[in-house]
């Protein structure tokens, strides 16, 4: 057997080795930069998009259907056609240019032993309920489990066969996830944000990423609440302020569509 043949040895194409019998090169591949350059707050910025990743944060049935969970609680869910429709125009356009797409979707285990009542009390203040595991009235499926149609992608938005998906049963998709595993595997340094709720999971999981050490990027455009306006507006301040930067998707798609990647 030929020993001296190097063969790749990694989880992905940007994380891996050259291996063989005898010999191992510890060198990764070294991506070709793709820099865009978008308006953004406080301050224009740059974009290696060869060393970024876009996170969809919590698309799914429960949170962004009339059919779902929040609609039959009384929330209003009709912003989210826009919503959908801002994420659809931006998937393409990235995925083109190679940035990996991480739908990131609440899926509680159906025992919930792993949910403590801190969190169960959230969605259900009085314990009578309603909440996490709860079946709604006239419906067949457990509220926000995994695998279930509460937890799977709104109509309208199609993952691709390339995209990744992680389950999480916190606001936060770091906690107890493979998220941050995923990432770094991916070898991103740059986290891009879409979702649902701006305020809620969306900035947890962005606030995590900052304090992880990954820049964090907002894009306004695509992500929306079902929470008052007011809180939305502080999410934005928050974040351009404190955690990283705020701009849009749909600068994102026009700089890749310039010569030069800058629409700034």
């Amino acid at each position: 057997m030929t020993t001296d043949v190097m063969r790749p040895l990694g989880p992905t194409a940007r994380n891996s080795w050259q291996a063989s019998g005898a010999h191992v090169d510890l060198r990764r591949p070294v991506p070709v930069p793709r820099p865009v350059t978008v308006p953004a707050a406080p301050q224009r910025l740059t974009i290696d998009l060869a060393r970024c990743a876009l996170v969809v944060v919590d698309m799914q049935n429960d949170f962004c259907s009339p059919r779902g969970w929040l609609a039959s609680i009384g929330l209003d869910v009709s912003g989210a056609d826009r919503l959908i429709a801002s994420i659809a125009g931006t998937l393409p356009a990235l995925r083109d240019a190679g940035v990996p797409v991480i739908w990131l979707n609440w899926g509680s285990r159906p025992d919930r032993v792993n949910i403590p009542p801190n969190v169960l009390h959230a969605y259900d203040l009085a314990g009578t309920g309603g909440g996490i595991g709860s079946v709604l009235p006239g419906g067949d499926t457990p509220v926000l489990e995994e695998g279930s149609w509460g937890a799977a992608v709104v109509d309208g938005l199609e993952p691709d066969a390339r995209d990744i998906r992680i389950t999480k049963h916190r606001m936060s998709g770091f906690f107890d996830t493979p998220l941050d595993s995923v990432l770094r595997n991916l070898r991103v340094d740059t986290l891009l944000f879409a979702g649902v709720n701006a305020d809620q999971c969306v900035l947890a999981t962005l606030t995590d990423a900052a304090c992880l050490g990954y820049d964090a990027v907002l894009l306004e455009d695509c992500v929306g609440t079902t929470s008052p306006d007011f809180c939305l507006r502080a999410t934005l301040y928050n974040v351009e302020r404190c955690f990283g930067f705020v701009s849009r998707g749909s600068r994102l798609v026009a700089a890749l569509d310039t010569p030069d990647g800058d629409t700034a």
